[in-house]
Order: structure tokens, then C-alpha cells, then sequence
């Protein structure tokens, strides 16, 4: 059996672990053989293609980024995208296809299964915001980074006397912000799940202010006052519909100035939360999903997704994953709500 790989949507800590779990067991276990798709979905759509064997993931464990490249491509917006694919898929001689990206990504391997390919999806993405798993990896080097530099932070802004905010990825879940916030001993954190009230965060700040230390302030890039919309860097839609997001940091930073009187300053982590080299857990996480993602085609489980339960990886329908994201629980903000001011 010849099997494709892709990767979708942004890069992500842990894809080329995923990508040699997949070789190194479907090669020696199954004697497949793997070809990579380049740049998402744009591979399969224009036939662009990289051999994949044990030497060409040899080295890859500790590599940020992805070797496959990726792009935010849908087939389903390009003229006869999906009869494409499938022409390409038959002539490369590529009998199923594993998927490893997030809503984006999943969301097409989901329709491209009902259409008969052969697809097993691999859930990718900083924010932890798929469902059907309890966690995905490149979340957990995206809170070790930000978490990092919260605590570098920390510093600076009491020697200055300023309010420092972090502006961190998460345009509509804000797992990021609140357990790196949580981690770091954030004093407020503020994300999509929950609309702010500006004046609280202000009292918040001067509360920590009157006990001689300065505030830090985590807030996701998706968050929204309660009187107010997303603050976007442009409206253009990409191709999968979503406008870019960026400025609530700054927009905080101007508020708390003039409504305090207090110096504030923004620090936006933006792609730096997704490069480099992930963490242990995410190598640990990849890899399995990576393992299991082969035993899953060997398998015929067409349709479904690798997903983490508990300790288990289990496989998931990919309807179930793509149905809505997985958002903050109230119950978990109301947590981290005891430590704010």
C-alpha cells in the first residue's frame, strides 16, 4: 500500500514527530511505502509531492516546523478541487492519505471522506481547540513559550512600575491564555469564552498596583470587550474564511493608560509560540498519534482521527472532531478568576 502525507494550516510544534512515527512503523511493521504531499492541501490539488522513507525523517524528533511545508489552501474554493485530488491521488498510486492539521484541515479530509477518499486525520494545532481529544500536540510548547515569557516579564515590569500585557494566539478558545497565564501568575487573563469589562481589569491593575507590584495581564488574540468586536490586523478572508486577528493588546495597553493613569506596555508572542523545537510531551504526544494514525489505515478505520482520552489514544470520528471547537469550560476560568488583581 502507498500511503500520502500532509500537513495543514499553521505549523505547529511536533509535525515532524508525527510524520516519523508514521515511516518508521508503517515501513518495517506494514511495508508501506509513503509519499509526502508539499504545502497542505495544495500538494495533493497540483500533485507536488516529496519522497518519504527512513532516512528522510532520520533526525527529525527535535525539528520544529514541518518538512511537508504548509499552507492555508482549500481545495473545495478551487475549480473541480476535489476531482483533482482524487485524479491525482489515482495516477501517484496512492491509496489512502493521512491528514495532520487542525479545524481547517480536518474539516476537509471530513468532506473528502463522505466523497469516498481513503483518510485518517492526525489532530494538529497550538490552540487545543479540536474536539474529540483531550489535548493536540504544539500545545504544550506554545504554554512553555508563553509561559516563559511571562516570567521574564515579571521583571521588567516591576523595575519599571508599568503594566506589562502579553498578547498570546487564540482566536476563538483561549486554552493558551489561561493556562500559561495560570503558570506564569498572570493577574488577569482574558479570553474569547468570556467578554471583559474593561473597568474590572482597570481595578484589577490598580489593585495590584497599591500592594507595590506590577501587573501582567494575558489576553488572547481573539478576546473581545463586553461592548465591542474582534480587533482585526485586515478583513480579508483567507481561504477557509477567516479574518486576521490582532491589536487587543495594544487597544488594552491605551485603555489602561487612560483610564489609570498607570504606563502600560504590549508584548505580542504571536509566531514565536509556535516555532522551534517542542517539548518532550509534544515529541511524546506526536509520535503516538503518529503510530497510531498508521495501525489506523492498516486497520481501514477510513474517516476517523487519532485522539488522546486520558492516557489512551483512541480513534475518533472526524465528523465528531470538526462538529465545533472545543472551547474554555466557565467552570475552569472561574478558577484562575480567584488570583486576578
Amino acid at each position: 500500500m502507498r500511503v500520502g502525507v500532509l500537513t495543514g494550516g499553521g505549523d505547529c510544534p511536533g509535525l515532524n514527530a508525527v510524520i516519523r512515527g508514521i515511516v518508521r512503523k508503517g515501513v518495517p511493521a506494514y511495508g508501506y511505502s509513503f509519499l509526502g504531499f508539499r504545502d497542505g492541501w495544495r500538494g495533493p490539488l497540483e500533485a507536488l509531492t516529496k519522497p518519504l522513507d527512513i532516512p528522510a525523517v532520520r533526525g527529525l524528533l527535535p525539528r520544529g516546523g514541518t518538512i511537508l511545508g504548509s499552507s492555508r489552501t482549500n481545495p473545495f474554493k478551487e475549480p473541480d478541487g476535489v476531482e483533482k485530488i482524487k485524479t491525482n491521488l489515482q495516477q501517484l498510486g496512492v491509496d489512502a492519505l493521512i491528514a495532520i492539521g487542525g479545524e481547517d484541515t480536518l474539516g476537509v479530509a471530513t468532506r473528502l471522506h463522505e466523497m469516498g477518499v481513503n483518510v485518517i486525520g492526525v489532530p494538529k494545532t497550538i490552540d487545543n481547540d479540536l474536539n474529540g481529544t483531550d489535548y493536540t500536540f504544539g500545545f504544550d510548547t506554545a504554554v512553555n513559550i508563553a509561559t516563559e515569557a511571562i516570567d521574564r516579564l515579571h521583571t521588567t515590569a516591576e523595575s519599571h512600575h508599568r503594566a506589562l500585557i502579553v498578547e498570546v494566539m487564540g482566536r476563538h478558545a483561549g486554552w493558551i491564555a489561561l493556562h500559561a497565564g495560570m503558570a506564569g501568575g498572570a493577574n488577569a487573563i482574558l479570553i474569547p469564552e468570556v467578554r471583559f469589562d474593561i473597568e474590572q481589569v482597570c481595578r484589577w491593575v490598580e489593585s495590584r498596583f497599591r500592594l507595590d507590584y506590577a501587573p501582567i495581564i494575558v489576553v488572547s488574540e481573539g478576546a473581545m470587550p463586553k461592548e465591542g468586536d474582534e480587533v482585526l490586523v485586515s478583513d480579508e478572508k483567507d481561504a477557509f474564511g477567516h479574518v486576521r486577528l490582532g491589536g487587543i493588546g495594544d487597544w488594552l495597553a491605551k485603555e489602561i493608560e487612560k483610564r489609570t493613569g498607570k504606563e502600560a506596555r504590549t508584548t505580542v508572542l504571536g509566531h514565536v509560540q509556535r516555532g522551534g523545537t517542542p517539548t518532550a510531551r509534544d515529541r511524546w504526544l506526536a509520535t503516538r498519534f503518529g503510530l497510531h494514525a498508521v495501525d489506523a489505515v492498516h486497520a481501514g478505520q477510513w474517516g476517523m482521527m487519532t485522539a488522546l482520552r486520558g492516557t489512551d489514544i483512541e480513534m475518533v470520528p472526524l465528523s465528531e472532531a470538526t462538529k465545533e471547537l472545543k472551547v474554555v469550560d466557565p467552570s475552569l476560568y472561574a478558577e484562575a478568576e480567584v488570583f486576578f488583581g
